[in-house]
């Protein structure tokens, strides 16, 4: 497996930070390969993803969650293989730290290669990039899924 570690700071509260992870459907607003997320139950998300001009599908479950701290899951199924964990870490009343690390399979040449290169490191860091553009941007919007998963 490979894996990806990458962390930004936002210019917003713990709770809004998270809040906005938390809004997976949210999620094409800001992580490129991504076309659409739909949250099935309170753990269990369907994702469509584009990479390399190859479509897939695949569920994501939430294994552990813990408002305003951390978001962990793994993928159940079809064609992507992968895990992950976000966290939330408060500097100030007005600052967080957002921290991923992922795990993931490669699959075929072009996604080793890739791996090789750094460009999942690159793609996590730009994807973080435009989640502190949006939640900076939006602020507090609304709420997101603050249930606790064990």
């Amino acid at each position: 497996m490979t894996q990806v570690i990458e962390t930004i700071d936002v210019d917003v509260p713990v709770s809004v930070a998270y809040n906005q992870w938390t809004r997976f459907e949210d999620f094409p607003k800001f992580l490129d390969e991504v076309e659409s997320v739909t949250q099935v139950t309170d753990v269990l998300t369907e994702w469509t993803v584009k990479v390399g001009g190859a479509t897939r599908t695949f569920e994501a479950q939430i294994t552990e969650q813990h408002p305003d701290e951390r978001v962990a899951w793994a993928s159940r199924g079809g064609e992507v293989d992968h895990a992950g964990v976000v966290t939330f870490h408060r500097l100030d009343d007005a600052e967080t730290r957002v921290t991923v690390q992922l795990d993931w399979q490669p699959t075929g040449l072009l996604e080793h290669l890739g791996s090789a290169l750094g460009a999942d490191n690159h793609a996590v860091k730009k994807d973080l990039k435009n989640y502190k553009a949006l939640v900076e941007a939006e602020g507090q919007t609304g709420e997101g899924w603050r249930g606790d998963v064990n």
